[in-house]
Order: C-alpha cells, then sequence, then structure tokens
C-alpha cells in the first residue's frame, strides 16, 4: 500500500556579494536540503512530494480537505511565520484559516506529522521558528524552548540508542555514525524516547514519539542532511531504513 507522505520546507535561497577590487557582483542560489532522503525513499512505498519553504506560504492547504490528502506531513526546516503570513495576510491584512490550527485538527483527527530539526525547526536559531506554545506543538511529543534552541556538536556525537527493541529501531543495529548538532526540546509526559544524545554531551532528546488524539507525532532533533547530519550519516545503509521505519509507525492507524 502507497503511504502519501508530504514534505514541507528545506529549501533555502542565499544572496552572495562578490567583490574583486575595485568591482563587485552579486550572485543567489537556490538550495534543496532533503536530497538524501528523497533518494532513499525512491521506488519504496512512500510517495514522496516536497514542498519547498517558498511554496509552502501559499501552497500548503488552508483547508482540511487538502490536509487530507497526505498520510504523513513531515515540516523540515521551514518556521510557523511561513504558515501564519501568506500574502492574503502580510500584504493586504485579510483573513485566512490558521494552518496550525488546522494541522493541530488534522493530526488529532488520525494525520501523522513528524518534525525534523534545523536552524527554523522547533524554537531555531535566535528563536525564530516559533512554533513554541502553538497549536502544532500542542501534538508533538516535545516542547520547544523559549530561547535559540540549537546545540551545536562540532566535535560529533554518536547516538545512544533507549528503546532498541521498538519496532522503529528495526534493522539498525550497531554504532549509528555521527551528528553534528540537535535542537533542543523537552519529551512530554506519556512520549517514548526512542534515542538521545550522551549524557557527557547533554544527553538531549534525538528521536521521540508520541500520539495525539487518533493520530501520530514524532520529532527527530537533528538535520535531515547536512550540515548537522554528517556526510557518513546520509551515506549509512541505516538512513534510509530510519526514515521509512519512522513514517511507517506514523502512518499507522489504530
Amino acid at each position: 500500500m502507497t503511504t502519501k507522505v508530504l514534505l514541507v520546507g528545506e529549501s533555502w535561497v542565499s544572496s552572495a556579494t562578490h567583490y574583486k577590487g575595485f568591482d563587485q557582483f552579486g550572485s543567489v542560489t537556490f538550495h534543496l536540503g532533503a536530497e538524501p532522503l528523497v533518494e532513499a525513499l525512491k521506488g519504496s512505498e512512500f510517495d514522496l512530494t516536497y514542498m519547498p519553504a517558498h511554496e509552502a506560504v501559499e501552497s500548503f492547504p488552508f483547508d482540511m480537505a487538502g490536509l487530507e490528502k497526505w498520510d504523513v506531513i513531515i515540516l523540515s526546516d521551514i518556521g510557523a511565520n511561513s504558515f501564519l503570513l501568506p500574502p492574503a495576510v502580510w500584504l493586504r491584512s485579510e483573513t485566512v484559516p490558521n494552518r496550525l490550527r488546522l494541522m493541530k485538527d488534522w493530526v488529532e483527527g488520525g494525520g501523522g506529522l513528524l518534525m525534523v530539526g534545523g536552524y527554523f525547526s522547533f524554537q531555531g536559531i535566535d528563536g525564530k521558528a516559533r512554533w513554541r506554545k502553538t497549536p502544532v506543538e500542542d501534538v508533538l511529543p516535545v516542547t520547544c524552548q523559549a530561547w535559540d534552541d540549537r546545540v551545536e556538536m562540532p566535535e560529533g556525537a554518536v547516538a545512544e540508542i533507549v528503546a532498541p527493541e521498538h519496532p522503529v529501531m528495526g534493522g539498525l543495529g550497531g554504532a549509528w555514525p555521527v551528528i553534528l548538532g540537535v535542537n533542543e526540546v523537552e519529551p512530554k509526559v506519556g512520549a517514548q524516547v526512542l534515542a538521545r544524545l550522551p549524557e557527557d554531551q547533554g544527553g538531549h532528546p534525538l528521536l521521540v514519539l508520541g500520539h495525539a488524539g487518533k493520530g501520530r507525532t514524532a520529532a527527530w532533533t537533528s538535520d535531515i542532511g547536512p550540515h548537522w547530519l554528517s556526510p557518513a550519516f546520509c551515506a549509512w545503509q541505516g538512513y534510509g531504513r530510519l526514515w521509512k521505519n519512522v513514517l511507517g509507525w506514523l502512518a499507522e492507524r489504530p
């Protein structure tokens, strides 16, 4: 059976100015950050649609019918403002449905939601992702901090598996490759932490599962690819297995 997955975010545009003596010129580059996941899911039962961050501002559904097309939604490195401030609101002061409330209702009705870490996930760099105290946080298995929540680990960290017997950990034996950072979060009561950082590097949760109404939610507090995931992690044979396991668990229905 095919599982319909919507990946939202994980793209950005960078602008640079190049100086060459007296002269200078500018350049703009568009980046996609989820290519490792796209490649890992090719030919699988998970039918992935990739909605870049700039498209999500207007293209992410404004009604429940639009959300119900999907079995699982992944929010990756995209802040709450991209859903709260579409052009109708930002430019024309019109009212529109609150898509964060819609996502909460969709999850509680049986949807599967995954938030993946990054500079604009959870609370994010300088606190600008702003998922704290939103309806989406209500259904996540973790709570966000009130500050810049990045935990940078240039020395690298190897995850500790807390619940190796859980189905999501199936086929993932042995040491995982290193990661270089996470978002700091707090697991909610009743949530299940499957993997975390070593105690001497903070013991921060890495993979947390939970339930909300009829739906399931998960938090992966590191990246979906570089820079927080090392090249070795993205090339690891367990990379695809991990995401297929997580998505499969999220798509299960009671």
